[in-house]
């Protein structure tokens, strides 16, 4: 999933896409935010990425699953949920669409 992410933030960042990790640790190591900050840089990612070591925002979206996708339009309503690998060109279609809806 991250190689898309890092096209579709290239891509579509000027446009108005926004980005946002959310790193909810599965390991202690991953705790540690030196270790997350140095799998950012390995992993090329020039997008924000959030560390919620204490699972605030996944139980927030009530996620059970990893990799989840979400995209949210410029209202703030979730349009879109992606479980798992997979349905990127789905995917980069509902970004397309979300991206040329006007904002009031």
């Amino acid at each position: 999933m991250i190689p898309s992410l890092r096209e579709w933030h290239e891509i579509y960042g000027e446009q108005g896409l926004v980005i946002i990790g959310n790193h909810y640790p599965e390991f202690s190591h991953e705790r540690d935010l030196d270790n997350l900050i140095e799998a950012v840089k390995e992993l090329e990612i020039s997008y924000p990425i959030a560390q919620d070591n204490d699972g605030k925002t996944w139980s927030a979206y009530n996620n059970r699953y990893w990799p989840t996708l979400y995209l949210i339009d410029k209202q703030g309503v979730i349009r879109y949920v992606h479980i798992g690998e997979g349905a990127y060109p789905e995917t980069e279609v509902v970004i397309q669409k979300l991206l040329i809806e006007s904002y009031p």
